[in-house]
């Protein structure tokens, strides 16, 4: 391959030259040299990975009839990019869904440019994030829409093959490998139950216990109310760490996408108000003495506006504008 990519160096240099003697055969030639190197690294890794030389040969330098998806990344372990491994692994189910599908062509390549192994194509873009997609079509240059908006569409492997066929009209049917922790886990779960309920089948009171039904139904309900659907369905990132500075960010700074992080904070804070509220509820109608109802209302008290202050500043950073606070600036 380097002998190749050699020869294909030397001819994309003359066609960026101009050399009047490059005839459009010998262009064909050139692009179907090109786009046969192409097959041949995908077809032996599905996602092609790039260097500074790769990336200015097969996706930069003209000729080019096929676009080249790329995933900007930061994979070596000195990064700590905990995104990455997880982008990583959505991104090559998706090339993998395509390299094995019956309408596979030569139509889109899917690519990686890893921090380490190509710097200079990040100095190139301009590049100071990671995991990031870019399309490159195979007409013109990349325009806005071709950037993946990781933070507010997650990097779910459905979520990116609806954003290549937007792009490509190349339409992915993602096909994920056999996981079977979920239905072990619930099979697990009943199996439990269907034990515990068995060993007191004699006496079967405990479900008609209303504190049994009322717990269940509330952790169902903050479970729902804090985020844990969108973040099944987006995919969204656990947190993001700013490769420049090294700081990592838990809430996401807008109203339109979430980090998964974010949720087991929300989750919390609402637990910690209802707790209060509980606890203020307990201390009005129980007939326990007046000093434990009074310590229960003030650690009530305590919580409801601790935690509802903390959950409005979490509202106020991620609507900009939004006027009001409460204890918390």
């Amino acid at each position: 391959w380097y002998k190749t990519l050699t020869s294909l160096s030397l001819q994309t240099l003359l066609f960026e030259m101009g050399d009047p003697n490059l005839s459009s055969l010998s262009l064909q030639t050139l692009l179907s040299e090109k786009v046969g190197q192409l097959m041949d690294w995908t077809g032996r890794r599905a996602v092609i990975r790039m260097n500074g030389e790769k990336f200015r040969r097969f996706v930069k330098a003209p000729p080019r009839n096929y676009s080249v998806v790329i995933m900007f990344t930061a994979l070596q372990p000195q990064r700590q990019c905990g995104v990455c491994k997880q982008a990583d692994e959505e991104y090559q189910i998706l090339a993998n869904s395509w390299r094995y599908s019956t309408a596979f062509t030569n139509k889109v390549f899917f690519a990686t440019v890893d921090f380490d192994e190509g710097s200079d194509v990040f100095q190139m873009l301009n590049m100071n994030s990671a995991p990031s997609f870019i399309h490159f079509p195979a007409k013109g240059k990349p325009k806005k829409s071709d950037s993946y908006e990781l933070q507010v569409r997650g990097f779910a492997a459905e979520q990116l093959a609806r954003w290549v066929g937007d792009r490509t009209d190349v339409q992915i049917r993602v096909i994920r490998p056999p996981n079977y922790a979920g239905p072990l886990m619930l099979g697990f779960l009943l199996a439990v139950i269907g034990g515990l309920a068995y060993l007191r089948r004699n006496n079967l009171e405990f479900l008609y216990n209303k504190n049994v039904w009322a717990f269940s139904a509330l952790c169902f309900c903050l479970i729902m109310t804090s985020g844990q659907m969108w973040n099944h369905i987006r995919g969204p990132p656990y947190a993001h760490k700013n490769p420049t500075t090294g700081q990592v960010s838990y809430i996401h700074g807008s109203s339109q996408a979430q980090f998964v992080a974010e949720t087991h904070i929300v989750l919390f804070f609402n637990s910690a108000v209802t707790m209060g509220m509980v606890l203020l509820h307990e201390a009005a109608t129980s007939d326990m003495d007046i000093g434990k109802r009074k310590i229960m209302c003030v650690a009530g008290i305590g919580l409801v506006m601790l935690f509802f202050s903390w959950l409005l500043s979490i509202f106020r950073a991620k609507y900009h504008g939004y006027p009001y606070s409460f204890l918390l600036s």
